[in-house]
């Protein structure tokens, strides 16, 4: 086949699949910041939403259209002249775009959930896929609930989609169903026997439902797939996607078993990550594969022993190859800005001057409260003030009287658009008092606390608490953090941050694929 090489095209959707898991919205300026994180990184494909779920989604797209240089952008789109049309309306400032068309397979999404006979899918097919073609060169179709689709009619689909003119096949493991075995053989199956296979590239799209997102995508390339749909840090709808940076590192280290390669520039993978969490509020676990805070840890006396005489005994893979950089410096008060913008650099984050600023001043409040600021303490201080520098809403003083004979008081001053404003509130508890002072001041009855669960950034009582929030409202979620070394503090910039990414969200489409 002309489309069996050895290069794997890197397709991630990070800013549409991604995006739709709760709580993880993104605003323009964020996606636009993730866009260019993502070029960096050397994916090949960025999908930048779903231009028909909303003006935003639309606007986010053509954003990112405009503003990439060297990655192909899509957008996906139902299997509907309307979405295609406004697909293409996003996308046609694009150096390079891609329209992503798709619709179900299975005999239970076709029948559940679009009510048509397989005669009147495949009917679809044609009608969109040839519309497509027809606006844009680059056309794309995946076959949703592929795992569970009758093979001998989505071998016809499939069949019916490059002939119209799709160039990009994608068989999405929609719910995580999939096993190595299964997905790989699925893949190996349609390749063999649609006429017309040649003529495409096979991508893969998987869910972590089971936790085999990442072997199912392999074992789809080892099948065929030229193509990988993921997303950093493996986020997205349920228990998310196959990661990228999971993807990138095994094809990378183990070429002895997968000898294929990506473009994917492995030390731009952490800054990458730590992007993504800052901007959707999606806490990396300490124990993730590459860019978790424990991936280069040792604890273990044996553990320590052999990394002391090599460190190939215990790793096989270094930090620095994926751009983690050197995590045992500690910095103090008595630091000054350039070891404080060194650490900064390795930390992967560029900072404008008066960020800088703003954030050097920030550590050494910090560094005055705590004995030793660590690494972690430094993410965390640069994500929550830095990265939050944007909202409407922007927590300003917090003051909070508590003790074993309530009720509690809080005293919060906001600014909201700009302008400064005060409330004083009771409650049962310095932080239910704390988030009525906040409900006082932007009202917003309808929204409930979903989720509010604390964490120490670091080991010691003087550590940074780190504070998520959830907040729920009329079916939409919003997910906020904070952190400081005041735990109340941290609580309301949480509850602010979730806040503000709801305002964004209210009349947002939570339409997916």
């Amino acid at each position: 086949m002309s489309t069996m090489t050895n290069q794997i095209l890197i397709f991630d959707t990070t800013l549409r699949d991604g995006e739709q898991s709760p709580g993880c919205s993104m605003n323009i300026e964020e996606k636009l910041r993730v866009a260019a994180q993502l070029e960096a990184l050397g994916v090949d494909i960025i999908e930048a939403g779903f231009a028909i779920a909303s003006d935003g989604d639309f606007e986010s797209v053509q954003a990112v259209a405009r503003q990439c240089e060297r990655a192909i952008v899509c957008s996906l789109a139902r299997a509907s002249r309307t979405d295609i049309d406004r697909a293409w309306a996003a996308l046609r400032d694009a150096k390079r775009p891609r329209i992503h068309t798709f619709i179900a397979t299975s005999p239970l999404h076709m029948k559940v959930k679009l009510g048509k006979s397989p005669e009147e899918v495949i009917e679809a097919i044609r009608e969109s896929v040839s519309h497509a073609r027809n606006v844009c060169d680059d056309v794309e179709w995946s076959a949703e609930d592929a795992t569970r689709s009758e093979p001998d009619f989505l071998a016809r689909a499939i069949e019916t989609a490059i002939q119209c003119g799709a160039r990009t096949i994608n068989l999405p493991d929609t719910v995580g169903y999939g096993t190595p075995e299964t997905y790989g053989a699925m893949f190996r199956d349609m390749i063999a026997r649609v006429p017309n296979a040649d003529l495409a590239v096979f991508s893969t799209h998987c869910h972590n439902d089971l936790g085999l997102g990442v072997a199912n995508t392999l074992a789809a390339v080892m099948a065929g797939a030229r193509q990988v749909e993921s997303t950093i840090n493996g986020i997205g709808e349920r228990a998310g996607n196959a990661a990228v940076e999971e993807i990138a590192m095994a094809l990378k280290i183990r070429a002895d078993v997968l000898p294929y390669t990506t473009g994917i520039v492995s030390t731009e993978i952490t800054r990458a990550s730590r992007l993504v969490s800052a901007v959707t509020g999606m806490h990396v676990q300490p124990n993730k594969a590459i860019v978790g805070a424990n991936a280069f840890a040792h604890e273990s006396g044996i553990h320590q022993d052999g990394m002391l005489k090599d460190s190939s005994t215990y790793e096989i893979m270094t930090p620095e190859s994926v751009g983690q950089g050197q995590t045992n410096l500690v910095l103090g008060k008595h630091s000054g800005r350039a070891a404080f913008r060194d650490k900064l650099d390795q930390l992967g984050y560029t900072l404008a001057d008066n960020e800088f600023t703003d954030a050097f001043r920030r550590f050494k409040d910090l560094a005055d409260a705590k004995k030793q600021v660590f690494d972690e303490d430094i993410v965390a201080l640069v994500d929550d003030e830095v990265l939050r520098g944007h909202d409407r809403i922007q927590v300003i003083e917090v003051e909070v009287y508590c003790g074993s004979n309530g009720p509690q008081r809080a005293i919060l001053t906001l600014s909201v658009d700009g302008e400064e404003a005060t409330a004083a509130t009771r409650g049962n508890g310095p932080v239910d008092a704390l988030f009525s002072a906040i409900r006082k001041l932007v009202p917003h009855d309808e929204a409930s606390l979903a989720l509010y669960e604390v964490s120490a950034v670091t080991a010691g009582t003087d550590a940074q608490a780190e504070v998520s929030v959830i907040l729920s409202e009329n079916g939409r979620t919003a997910r906020g953090v904070g952190a400081h070394n005041d735990t109340l503090v941290a609580s309301a910039r949480a509850y602010v941050n979730a806040l503000n990414k709801l305002i964004i969200k209210r009349g947002r489409s939570a339409l997916a694929a």
